[in-house]
């Protein structure tokens, strides 16, 4: 059957909505709503209609936002006052009833071409009376038939059961390359679904074998659903599905991620009550003995690895014990002094196993599975690999038993993560190859807030690599997947970067609704539909619960004329596997 054939019958078999009315533009139709339709929900339905344009067969697709009820004859004055003592009028009450419905276009096909079907615009509007049918599953497979291979699915249009079409892209180019990377952010607040949303997207992209995925994962959520420990209802087979996809998954831990620079020393060690405990507070002082004592144990000979050693102890233990070396951070004589004493009357076994080792062991590479941060990025980046793998790098607390641990060695250890992945991508941008990677920033709220206090470096120093790599990283192929509670608290310049948005649950009110306006724009129906979303908890009973997202940006091949797009994310892991054929 020819394309023109078997779609029009396929739109003849679909539920008509209403028909063009007036008035109308090329932004927004408005829609008749016929008699047999007016009684169902129709907000978020998904709505095609057929019209020419340029002498060939055009399909619009977009979403309903709003239906308005009018009845004039209940405007009228003296009918108000006759509906006011008797409440309803036979004649007129609902029988002259109208609903008119608001349609937002989000994707026009042209017939024709050597696809079958090919992108288009609303370049005219059509004409009132024009029929406009609900959307099925059908349908869109038909009229996407040339992008079936790149299409995935997160779930169904907003309030509907057709599934709504989605496509990831990798960044390089080639088939289905985008050719450059492209930064995400997932924003919702807590329990709108925005994790189990950023893991089906993590699948979306690991379909690719050349496609290298990192997880920096503050809280250990993503690590502890690849070893099968996650909570919640929605339980996804992380590690079997990669695993069926032919990549291989590797969590680093805290334990065995070795750190691998002698600036890094130096910071933690600051951190650290070692120099608390000899008398020297935080401060200038203290930043200068860290930065000597480093100094001299390179010069020593001494080894980051070894460091953990009793020998590099006690051989740090000498070097702090030269009245030369102690001048260098305290001028005056009395302080020194006090340092001298303190020095003398310590327990050295103590500061050894309290103090020294819980800093030392960060660096030690002889632990089990342990890779130093070069060599782990360089393993993930490595571009000879036919299957490029992904790394989820777990930072979080309960990890760090028996090592010097906080939330500012953890924003540390963080900047040294970014700081060797923008050297990687700097180095195959000169090579002009295409880095073609994705990192996944969970609670970016935290690491890259909008305000922090003025003494808090670790944190500043975070954010400011963050906000520079999502200005300039895009050109190397390296993409940024952000995960935020909020709008209003992560910096504006990661905002601005960002090329495609989903928008969950929970940032309808104050301050979040404002940064989403601004984002959002002008587009009024698309946040009044916003604002019916519901909180998923609110449901009677967990298989109920709805999960529903705006999305903005190219995400879709619905999505090419830039308006928001909603949907419901799938509540089952099955319905998710069945319908992206990721049965394992």
């Amino acid at each position: 059957m020819p394309d023109n054939d078997r779609m029009r019958a396929l739109i003849t078999g679909a539920e008509r909505l209403g028909v063009i009315g007036s008035p109308s533009s090329t932004s927004q139709l408005a829609l008749d709503i016929m008699g047999t339709a007016a009684t169902r929900k129709l907000v978020g339905e998904l709505a095609l209609l057929e019209f020419p344009q340029d002498e060939a067969p055009h399909y619009a697709l977009g979403q309903i936002t709003e239906i308005e009820l009018r009845n004039i004859w209940h405007e009228d004055p003296t009918m108000r006052s006759l509906i006011r003592q008797r409440g309803r009028v036979e004649a007129v009450s609902e029988r002259q009833d109208t609903h008119l419905g608001k349609m937002t276009i989000s994707a026009v096909f042209k017939q024709g071409g050597g696809h079958g079907y090919e992108p288009s615009i609303l370049g005219t509007v059509p004409a009132t009376g024009t029929p406009v049918h609900m959307v099925t599953d059908e349908i869109l497979n038909e009229v996407l038939s040339p992008y079936r291979d790149q299409i995935f699915y997160l779930g169904r249009v907003y309030g509907s059961r057709p599934k709504l079409p989605l496509w990831f892209k990798h960044f390089d180019r080639g088939p289905q390359g985008a050719g450059e990377a492209y930064h995400v952010g997932i924003f919702g607040k807590t329990g709108s679904g925005k994790s189990v949303l950023a893991k089906m997207i993590l699948l979306a992209y690991a379909r690719y074998p050349k496609m290298a995925l990192l997880v920096i994962d503050p809280q250990g959520e993503f690590a502890k659903d690849l070893r099968g420990q996650g909570s919640g209802e929605f339980q996804l087979p992380l590690l079997a599905l990669l695993k069926k996809m032919g990549k291989q998954a590797v969590v680093l831990t805290v334990r065995n991620l070795v750190l691998d620079r002698w600036e890094l020393f130096e910071q933690i060690l600051f951190e650290s009550d070692f120099f608390t405990e000899l008398t020297v507070p935080k401060g200038e002082n203290r930043e200068i003995a860290c930065n000597v004592l480093a100094d001299r144990l390179r010069k020593a000979r001494v080894k980051l690895v070894d460091l953990h050693e009793r020998a590099s102890f006690e051989r740090a233990w000498e070097i702090l014990s030269d009245e030369r070396v102690q001048m260098v951070f305290y001028r005056s004589e009395a302080p020194r002094a006090r340092f001298a004493t303190m020095l003398a009357e310590a327990n050295k076994d103590v500061f050894y196993d309290e103090l020294w080792r819980p800093v030392a062991e960060l660096f030690r590479a002889d632990r089990t599975g342990a890779r130093s941060v070069e060599r782990a990025l360089s393993w993930l980046l490595n571009p000879e690999a036919e299957q490029r793998p992904i790394l989820v790098v777990d930072l979080s607390r309960e990890q760090a038993e028996g090592m010097f641990w906080n939330d500012t060695i953890q924003a540390l250890v963080i900047k040294r993560l970014l700081d060797g992945l923008n050297l990687i991508a700097e180095n195959f941008f000169k090579r002009e190859e295409n880095l073609n990677a994705l990192v996944v920033i969970d609670e970016a709220h935290r690491l890259a807030p909008r305000d922090l206090p003025p003494e808090d470096d670790a944190a500043r120093a975070v954010r400011g690599v963050l906000i520079d790599a999502a200005r300039t990283t895009r050109k190397y192929g390296l993409g940024w997947l952000f995960i935020s509670q909020t709008l209003s608290s992560l910096h504006t310049e990661i905002l601005q970067q960002l090329r495609i948005f989903f928008f969950g649950f929970g940032l309808a009110l104050g301050q979040e609704f404002v940064s989403l306006r601004q984002l959002v724009g002008s587009a009024g129906p698309a946040l009044d539909l916003y604002q019916l979303f519901r909180d998923p908890h609110s449901a009677f009973d967990i298989s109920d619960r709805q999960y529903s997202f705006m999305t903005i940006g190219p995400v879709s091949p619905l999505s090419f004329a830039g308006t928001p797009l909603f949907f419901n994310a799938f509540n089952t892991v099955d319905e998710f596997l069945e319908a992206n054929n990721l049965q394992v």
